[in-house]
């Protein structure tokens, strides 16, 4: 498993010749959904989803598959036909992965902003696994070697994201969710991460390919 980090939320994972994108959202390199055979979406905000890419990579593989939680759906009315619904506590195959759903709603912003639904996904190819949790603190019941942290965002605490890497556990961490911050901010974030968050923790730069 090959797991590319692109610019804020977005990671692309290869194996076997297979290619499965999370999340390619607006502000990241539409490149990730280069070749893609499968997309999972965490939730509908812009910076999750981006449907002109969507489209675009349709235009040019149109077996391409993507899922996303029910409430998203009418947001990709336009390629209903290649969308599978899933919730928290589906297990389902994409690109050849084992891919499980958990979670159900975002993380509160402020209390008079409607949560929406958010799925996280961990991903598995029997060797490894990958947990992104989308916008939320989602804790899986199963072990993960790869947690991709959100490590900036209107719904954040760091203290938040440093208590979510503890109770995950993780082999190892990387950040996700970093394009609002700058660069200083960001260092600031990583030296608390990586003394308090129990285990090896970066930030990379987009493009980054992790074996």
């Amino acid at each position: 498993m090959r797991v590319t980090k692109f610019t804020h939320s977005c990671l692309r994972i290869e194996g076997d010749g297979a290619v499965l994108v999370v999340d390619p959202g607006a502000f990241s390199e539409r490149a990730a959904l280069a070749g893609a055979d499968a997309v999972l979406i965490t939730h509908e905000h812009f910076d999750h989803l981006d449907v002109g890419g969507l489209a675009d990579t349709l235009a040019q593989r149109p077996g391409l598959r993507v899922y996303a939680h029910p409430d998203v759906l009418p947001k990709l009315t336009a390629f209903a036909d290649v969308v599978t619904a899933v919730e928290a506590g589906t297990e389902f195959a994409a690109a050849g992965f084992t891919v499980r759903a958990y979670g159900g709603q975002h993380a509160v912003i402020h209390p008079e902003i409607a949560r929406i639904a958010n799925l996280g996904f961990l991903i598995s190819d029997g060797a490894g696994s990958v947990y992104t949790p989308g916008d939320s603190f989602t804790v899986p019941d199963e072990h993960v070697d790869t947690l991709f942290v959100p490590l900036s965002a209107p719904w954040l605490k760091l203290s938040e994201a440093i208590e979510f890497v503890r109770a995950v556990k993780p082999g190892r961490a990387f950040a996700l969710h970093d394009f609002l911050l700058t660069e200083t901010g960001a260092r600031v974030s990583d030296g608390h991460l990586e003394r308090l968050g129990g285990t090896r923790y970066a930030r990379v730069a987009p493009g980054t390919t992790l074996d």
